[in-house]
């Protein structure tokens, strides 16, 4: 043993076993601090890490948000072992020769094409018809309206002949050009400077911008006895549909939220996002049958029966099955999608899986959940309480929303009327998004109303097997189109 060795052997021995206790404590304490800064550094990169591989496949991120690095597209859907194009029984639609056309032309033969001999006195041995369907030059008429003004004898007051309904200009458009204009920019979404520039060139007279505001108006004001009973029907549904999606009005950031059922289509714009504007909107809190949605937890302050969207759980599902590389998410994607597969399947007449089929289904649901739980136990109790839920890893926030509405989740295979997802309402409030996309955002909350308005008509008309140039004219000329209930579609 060297010098040196000895004398910090001597040195420890100086030191009393209160003071070795002290130093201990005071490194198991720094010990326990930098295991708190790591669990959360490690916390916090995962965050970072799992926002980074969100995308639109594997999330409710939208898909323009994706950025230059689009991610492989997966599909969700199952191949049903039909080969590509039309199917069995499709009806198709072939152009057919109408049997009495608009307009004959009949071209003779006066000469032969071979041996040039003259065959205009030959008789008529069969006749070749092919039909061409077209539209004839469209131009502006303009129609001038005169009325008779005289002084009557009796009272002497000078008395006019009245007007139609609606000319109220000396010089205006007519309503055939307002519900096309209207319809150009509400349901083609067309900007309004462009719908003004196909006017011009498919009339030749090119109207100003103000003019396609005018023509919606006039047409949201001609359909609000509808709207009326669209917001009626849709409050007695049976099963409806709801969504909600961001909406630039003004310069901030405001809400859509949509409704809708096979038949019928409802939008309202509104500030905000959660309870109260759908309380302002009226029509889940009357709601008496089944809501189908996403987990937005607004949604479930309703007393309503709740349905929850599986397709969200599916992206949710491969989001851990790629970024935890967890087995049961995806054992618990294909056991959905089997469901579903097999529910499609079923007998037509069926409404329902067989008792045996559901009682497999459902056991293979809980031994899944079971398996999550036991790779995702609950987080440790923090050493001083904070307020609101203590923080949970995706995997185990999922897990906890399938076990606690299981029922809502796998209602589509103990009911068929019950969609296995909320798909209906995510493609009807597709279309309002896309209008942001072509023509930017409103400016004033009353032009999004207006908006949304006339797509709630357009669309509950084009469900229901209606003309949208009809329906637009009928709600200028104070004719609207009243919707059929569901049952009576």
């Amino acid at each position: 043993m060297n010098g040196s060795s000895a004398l910090k052997r001597a040195e420890l021995e100086q030191v009393d076993k209160g003071s070795l206790i002290e130093m201990v404590l005071g490194l198991t304490v720094r010990v326990q601090e930098l295991g708190s800064i790591v669990l959360k550094q490690a916390e916090a990169l995962q965050a970072l890490q799992d926002q980074l591989a969100k995308n639109s496949g594997n999330s409710s991120k939208p898909p323009g948000s994706d950025g230059l690095q689009k991610p492989r597209t997966r599909n969700l859907r199952q191949r049903a072992g039909r080969k590509v194009g039309g199917q069995p029984g499709h009806a198709g639609q072939t152009l057919e020769a109408v049997a009495e056309p608009t307009h004959v032309e009949l071209h003779r033969l006066n000469q032969c094409p071979h041996c040039q001999c003259d065959l205009s006195a030959v008789a008529l041995f069969a006749q070749g018809q092919r039909q061409v369907f077209d539209i004839p030059a469209v131009q502006i008429e303009i129609t001038e309206h005169q009325v008779e003004i005289k002084n009557c004898p009796c009272c002497h007051k000078c008395v006019s002949a009245a007007y139609p309904e609606g000319v109220t200009q000396r010089v205006q458009y007519g309503m055939r050009l307002q519900a096309q204009a209207s319809y150009l920019n509400t349901y083609q979404l067309l900007p309004m400077a462009r719908t003004c520039e196909l006017l011009g060139d498919f009339y030749n007279h090119t109207p100003s911008t103000a003019f396609i505001g005018q023509a919606n108006q006039a047409v949201c004001a001609g359909s609000q006895a509808a709207l009326e009973r669209i917001q009626a029907q849709l409050k007695a549904a049976d099963l409806a549909h709801f969504d909600e999606s961001g909406l630039r009005i003004a310069g901030k950031l405001h809400w859509l939220h949509s409704t809708s059922t096979e038949n019928l289509t409802y939008y309202q714009p509104h500030e905000k996002r959660g309870q109260a504007a759908m309380d302002a909107i009226g029509i889940l809190p009357t709601l008496k049958g089944r809501a189908v949605h996403d987990h937005w937890p607004s949604y479930q302050a309703y007393a309503c029966q709740h349905i929850f969207c599986n397709a969200h759980h599916l992206r949710e599902l491969q989001f851990i099955s790629d970024q935890y590389e967890q087995t049961w998410a995806m054992e618990m994607y294909k056991l959905l999608l089997n469901i579903k597969a097999e529910v499609a399947q079923s007998p037509s007449g069926d409404s329902s899986l067989p008792k045996a089929r559901i009682d497999f289904f459902q056991n293979r649901y809980d031994a899944l959940l079971k398996a999550g739980f036991a790779a995702n136990p609950p987080p440790p109790e923090p050493a001083q309480k904070s307020r609101g839920r203590t923080r949970q890893s995706p995997p185990k926030n999922l897990l906890d929303r399938l076990q606690t509405h299981k029922a809502g989740t796998l209602a589509f295979m103990h009911d068929f009327s019950i969609p296995f997802d909320n798909n209906l309402a995510e493609r009807d409030i597709r279309m309002i998004k896309l209008k942001q996309k072509v023509s930017g955002a409103f400016r004033t909350m009353e032009g999004a109303s207006t908006f949304c308005d006339i797509r709630s008509y357009i669309s509950t008309a084009r469900k229901q097997g209606h003309n949208v140039i009809k329906v637009l004219f009928g709600a200028l000329t104070g004719s609207p189109f009243l919707p059929a209930s569901d049952s009576t579609v």
